[in-house]
């Protein structure tokens, strides 16, 4: 068994945050990470942030990445584990992980979980066919590896990620044929929205994929229009030709690790799922295990990185250490996740959270 200070599962934006303020107040940190690089899903968004200068607006997604790692540069208390998977979490924070062929233990006097959310799927005939993708995968193929998925494609779901994945398709010289979307109106900025209709994309709403045909891959879909009740209406089938589709339909977030510690959890549709009850110190039922990022609510990355920040300074004051410049950081950081939050697409987080801490006393 191999003893740390502090353990933090996953290496994208919040976790990357809460490792810089833990650092600062003088706690000893191991990032474990399973991909070969930190960054999480930053890495591969090309576009540019909104925000606040505080929060990198104006910059891309892969070059936050790269400031958020190089402040962790030069940190004698700093471990890094990449290409290592957590394979399970247990009662009194011990960590147990795969790396190198290497099954090895961990115990901590704190964990942070912060492994993100994973991508929702749809449920239609023959949705298993070659050539269909998830939006996550689409922008690791493209901008990772630079490998285009199709040259006809479809989006399904006109979100954020649905708009700016359709985007970034044109750009590298894809068809984009249509987006459709179930709901009766575009879930995303109507600024990315404006941005694909002006480049002569349809958004086909209250529509869905009902099938996809093909043999060996995707060579087309069937949609149809769906009433106000989402039930298909009768005699509206079209047919689409397509060598790729791509679904972009929400993300989920993953507690399994949480579940593992029997952690108290609860199923909230504004947060994406099943996410654990937490306090106001992101503290989970279970003792000096943690949470934040999209693990605990689906988010824009930006309030992952402040809610990284400020559980790095609540671990560390769990720890008996404190930042120098703690209640300023504090406020800071609180002040700025409430800017983000409270925008349109703020009110639907702010229901979720509402819900999550409703009749919960335990961290009172």
């Amino acid at each position: 068994m191999i003893h740390k200070d502090l353990i933090i599962i996953g290496g994208g934006p919040s976790g990357l945050c809460a490792a810089k303020t833990a650092l600062e107040a003088g706690v000893k940190v191991l990032i474990i990470d399973r991909s070969p690089e930190l960054g999480g899903q930053l890495v591969k968004q090309t576009h540019k942030f909104f925000g606040s200068k505080s929060q990198y607006a104006k910059t891309r997604g892969f070059d936050i990445a790269k400031k958020l790692i190089k402040d962790l540069e030069n940190q004698p208390n700093l471990e890094i584990l990449k290409n290592t998977t957590v394979v399970g979490l247990y009662p009194n924070n011990v960590v147990t992980v795969y790396d190198d062929h290497n099954y090895v233990r961990y115990q901590s006097r704190a964990v942070i979980v912060a492994t993100g959310a994973s991508e929702k799927f749809l449920a239609f005939e023959n949705n298993d066919l070659p050539g269909i993708y998830g939006a996550g995968a689409i922008q690791t193929l493209m901008n990772n590896y630079g490998v285009l998925p199709g040259c006809e494609v479809v989006m399904v779901g006109s979100g954020n990620i649905g708009l700016i994945v359709s985007y970034q398709l044109l750009q590298a010289g894809v068809k984009v044929k249509a987006i459709v979307e179930a709901a009766p109106t575009i879930g995303g900025y109507k600024v990315h929205a404006s941005k694909i209709r002006r480049l002569g994309i349809p958004i086909l709403t209250s529509t869905t994929v009902k099938k996809a045909i093909g043999k060996d891959a995707i060579e087309a879909i069937e949609t149809v229009k769906l009433d106000e009740k989402w039930q298909e209406i009768p005699n509206t089938s079209e047919m689409i030709t397509v060598d790729a589709l791509c679904i972009s339909v929400g993300l989920s977030p993953m507690h399994q690790l949480i579940s593992m510690i029997n952690a108290k959890t609860k199923f909230i549709p504004e947060l994406g799922g099943f996410v654990p009850v937490i306090d106001h110190h992101h503290r989970t039922s279970v003792p000096s295990v943690f949470v934040c990022g999209d693990a605990v609510g689906i988010e824009e990355a930006s309030s992952a990185m402040m809610e990284g920040y400020l559980t790095g300074l609540y671990v560390a004051q769990d720890l008996g250490l404190q930042h120098p410049n703690e209640k300023e950081l504090i406020t800071l950081y609180e002040e700025q996740l409430n800017m983000l939050r409270d925008g349109p697409f703020g009110i639907k987080t702010k229901i979720g959270l509402a819900k999550l801490r409703e009749d919960e006393t335990y961290a009172e």
